[in-house]
Parts: structure tokens; sequence; C-alpha cells
């Protein structure tokens, strides 16, 4: 069972969450007004950081002008390493054997769990940060050949200006370490939280190092400002911008390129500029592989990423480079009109009861097409299209103290039932949102949730030969 502490927070969360929906389901809103919120005033907001200070650099975007759509980037440091291609086995052992003979710490890293995990990253530091004096130093020692890098950071950090990592998509002498991307899409009932929330960001930067990911947490508007299908076209247009980054990143690539060849004028180096540079996203043109893509939905944000992911297979090719290799719910927010076992017997589980969710759901769809069966609700309806062979693997994630959890199952069984590989992954005494919630995010469960999520997406992110490096 959960632990005191954990009833009494669900009691006093309850109360106020539901206060809030209540609240909002009382109050009138323009609906006409497209542009939508993605965060609430109540909301503890944890601010970016483009500096990789305690190993993962992070930096918000709004990506959409006529709404408030906004993503928030998460980079890990080991991007800073060479590309795998430029260095031999032998190569990279003694540039390992090399900065473990510089750490002196090193030699109990067999002891502390730490460094367990970032040796089985295989790049990342194994020391804390250190002070703004070292930073070469670590970024030498976090690295197997990112000097041009480093270079590159240090500028920025000594002009007084922008501070953040930045890396010089102009030079050709060194390639860049290349990393799957995970779209991340929170939760909170489609009403509540944000991806910026200081929940939302320890559990992406938990995910990114864990996983060795660049995460992409996206902040879709919320209801009842923006009702169905907002969310769902927000996670859409994401993956979409995703697929435009990576291509303006190959065309700045080629114009620089000509740009270099046949040293045009000034003019048609500023169009240049102006066309390719600016609009690209240099940590994602430098960093991201958008062809190892994996969606992370939490709660209602799985419900998101089933439907970003099933109009991806539909879209197919249309979304090149972007590819769709795997997908995470975790304690996904389904519901239907007929109940399950969980349903009935846990009805009035922790943090979550059923009548708390069906006033989200009230507040999330119109009101004409109100229905538990709602296709954003239901994924068990029939009819639904494309059909579930075609989907990618799945990982299910549930709560034994969720009263969600049996519809959760049943989906997974249906995907497993034509093939897809769908495992389930079932943690005991734990409540709906354990692995994300503010209080619990510290607990043991919370944190071997995140390490078995980066066991099984491993297996579809990771190049070839590289399958099982954590």
């Amino acid at each position: 069972m959960p632990s005191v502490g954990v009833k009494l927070y669900s009691v006093f969360f309850k109360f106020l969450l539901k206060h809030r929906l209540q609240n909002r389901i009382q109050t009138s809103f323009d609906d006409s007004n497209p542009f939508g919120v993605t965060t609430r005033p109540e909301e503890s907001v944890a601010a970016a950081n483009p500096s990789f200070t305690d190993g993962i650099a992070t930096k918000d975007i709004h990506i959409d002008s006529l709404s408030s759509l906004s993503v928030r980037i998460f980079l890990p440091d080991t991007c800073l390493a060479a590309s795998e291609s430029d260095f031999h086995p032998q190569s990279r052992a003694r540039v390992r054997a090399s900065s473990r003979s510089l750490d002196p710490d090193s030699s109990h890293s067999s002891v502390d769990a730490h460094h367990n995990y970032h040796r089985r990253n295989s790049y990342g530091p194994s020391t804390s940060p250190p002070a703004a004096a070292n930073t070469a130093e670590q970024i030498r020692r976090s690295s197997y050949g990112g000097s041009s890098q480093a270079e590159s950071l240090i500028s920025k950090q000594e002009t007084g200006g922008y501070r953040g990592y930045s890396p010089s998509l102009d030079k050709k002498q060194h390639s860049f370490r290349k990393l799957p991307v995970m779209l991340q899409f929170h939760g909170g009932g489609f009403v509540t939280g944000s991806n910026d929330s200081s929940a939302n960001d320890f559990f992406c930067r938990r995910i990114a190092k864990l996983c060795d990911v660049i995460v992409i947490a996206v902040g879709y508007r919320l209801a009842p400002e923006n009702r169905y299908p907002a969310a769902f076209e927000d996670g859409l247009k994401v993956l979409q911008w995703l697929g435009k980054q990576a291509n303006l990143a190959e065309c700045s690539k080629s114009l620089v390129s000509k740009r270099d060849q046949h040293r045009r004028s000034d003019t048609h180096r500023h169009l240049t500029d102006t066309f390719g540079a600016s609009m690209v996203e240099p940590w994602l043109a430098a960093h991201g592989d958008p062809t190892r893509c994996v969606l992370l939905g939490v709660s209602c944000g799985a419900n998101i990423a089933d439907y970003v992911t099933r109009k991806a297979v539909e879209a197919g090719k249309l979304l090149d480079p972007v590819k769709v290799v795997a997908q995470v719910l975790m304690y996904p927010f389904f519901i239907g009109t007929v109940p399950t076992h969980s349903e009935i017997k846990l009805a009035n589980s922790y943090f979550y009861d059923k009548a708390m969710c069906i006033l989200a759901w009230k507040l999330f769809l119109p009101e004409e097409e109100f229905s538990l069966d709602h296709p954003a609700a239901n994924p068990l309806i029939p009819g639904r299209e494309p059909p579930l062979k075609y989907m990618p693997p799945t990982l299910t994630v549930v709560a034994e103290h969720d009263w969600m959890r049996d519809r959760a199952i049943a989906y997974s069984e249906e995907l497993r039932k034509v093939n897809v590989d769908a495992p389930v992954l079932e943690y005991k005494d734990a409540v709906h949102e354990f692995a994300t919630l503010d209080m619990l995010l510290n607990t043991p469960q919370a944190q071997a949730c995140a390490e078995d999520i980066a066991i099984w997406a491993k297996k579809y992110i990771s190049l070839r030969g590289h399958e099982f490096s954590y």
C-alpha cells in the first residue's frame, strides 16, 4: 500500500484539483481565440538553462506564431562527443583510459551508483559539474573529440552575451554526434500541467540522461480555453516541425557549401544566412537524428502520443526524414462507457479518481461531442484508423492502484494480438503518475521506472551494434 504521506498528499491534491476543475466549468471562456495558454499561474515553473551546468542544457522555443504552442528542448552533454564513426574502438579505449587517469575519483566508480550510470552511457562525465573556470577541462573529459564544440561554448561565455551552448554549424573539421529524439507530452488531464513545470523539467532531464536522447517537451494548449482537438493537433504540429527542421538543416548545409565553393557576393551570403541558418534550430541541426524518434506520453499526454503515432503511421513517407520507431504510454488517460474491473474497484483511487477525470473530459471535449467512448478517450472502440498491425512497438506503464490500468492493459493486449511488440510494466503499490508527480519523483519506484523505460527504448533507438550499450 502507498505510504501515509502519499495518502495524505493525495487527499490535499484531490481537494485542490477538484476545486480548480469546478471553477473552470463554471467560468465562461472565449473559444474563438485560438492562441490559448500552455501553463497555469499556480504552476511551479523551472527556468530554462542553455548551458550544461548539470549535464543537461535546456531552451524554450515558441514554434507557432498563431498559437501559444511551444517546446522545451533537453540536450544531454553526451552530444559533445564526436561522432562514433570518427573513432576506432582502440582509440576510444585509449581516450577512456586517459580520462580515467585524469580523474582521481574514477577508481571508486564501481562503488558509486551514480558513476555506474554514467559508465553505462559511455559518454558522460563521472563527477559533478566543476566551477566555471574548469569548463574547458570538463568538456574535454566528457567527450571523445569535442574540442571544437568546447571552443564554441567557451567563446560564447567569454563575450558576456549569450552564455549557452551554440554549435558552429559552418565548421567542417568535426562531425557532431547525433542523438535520437524523444517527443514528450506532459500530463494534467488536458487542463493543468505544463512542459516547463518543475516536475516535468526534472522528469525530462532524467529521461534525457538515462536514454541518451534529445527530449522535446511539448507545451500544448490547455482546455477549456482550447478544447479537442487543439492539444492533439499541437502534438502533430510539433512532429511536423521536427521534420521541417531536419529538411532546413540539410538545405542550410548545401547552401553554405555552395557559398564556400563559389565565393558568392555578400548579398547572396546574407540571403543564405537569413533563409537557412536563422530558421534552423542549431541544437537539432547539429545533434538531432529524426530517423530515431520516440513518443512518450504521461497520463493524458499518452492519449496525445498515441494519436500522433497513428497520424505518423498514416502519413508514412510524407513525414520523412522523421520516423517514429516506438512509443511509451505511461498510465494513459483512457476511459470508456462500459467500465472495466479496475474502474469499478478503484474508482476512488489516489490523486485522480474517476469522478474528477470525468470532469476533466467534460472540460476537454466539446459539449456536442462529449462521450466516454470518444476516439480520444477510448482506444478500444472499433473502426479506428490505421489498423493496429501498423503501429510501432509500444511500451505501456501502469500502476497497481490506478483505476485506468485495465483499459491500458487491454489496449496493449490488442496490439500484441497483431504481433506488435507491446509489453506492459506494472508497478506494485504504485499510484497514477507515480513516476512524474512532484512529490514522488525521488522515490525508488520513479527512478526504477525511468531506467526500465530506457532499457526498453534503447532496443529501438540505439545504432546497430550498440543496442545493449546501457
